[in-house]
């Protein structure tokens, strides 16, 4: 059975896609969090103020996972430049396995953003 070989240039695209997904992101969570300090000024019920503290923390904690992906695409890449500069065009087991895990953790994180855009939404429509 003949070995795929996974090359440097397939997995930087794949970084950028990332990159770029995160990056919106990150600008989308500013927008949000534009709107919960609208509707700070439009409440008083400790009811929704509560729930406006429970979205400012998602947002914080969701900006804060977006940059530990940031960083941990930047040493990944740093390695593909390693190699690129060794001659070497295919990745190592090793490393095509991290490159995985990180596919899986980019496919769960963006569930778990969809899922919280989406509960904001709602929350949006009952409250704006």
């Amino acid at each position: 059975m003949e070995k795929e070989i996974i090359y440097n240039e397939n997995l930087h695209f794949e970084h950028q896609l990332w990159r770029r997904e995160l990056f919106f992101w990150q600008d989308e969570l500013k927008f949000f969090n534009n709107r919960l300090s609208e509707l700070v000024t439009r409440w008083t019920s400790k009811e929704v103020l509560v729930k406006l503290e429970h979205y400012q923390n998602e947002f914080i904690l969701h900006g804060g996972v977006s940059e530990d992906l940031l960083e941990a695409i930047e040493v990944h890449e740093t390695r593909i430049a390693g190699q690129d500069q060794d001659g070497e065009d295919a990745l190592d087991t090793i490393m095509v396995k991290k490159h995985l895990e990180f596919r899986n953790k980019m496919e769960t994180q963006r569930q778990i953003y969809a899922d919280l855009k989406m509960k904001f939404f709602r929350f949006l429509g009952a409250y704006l």
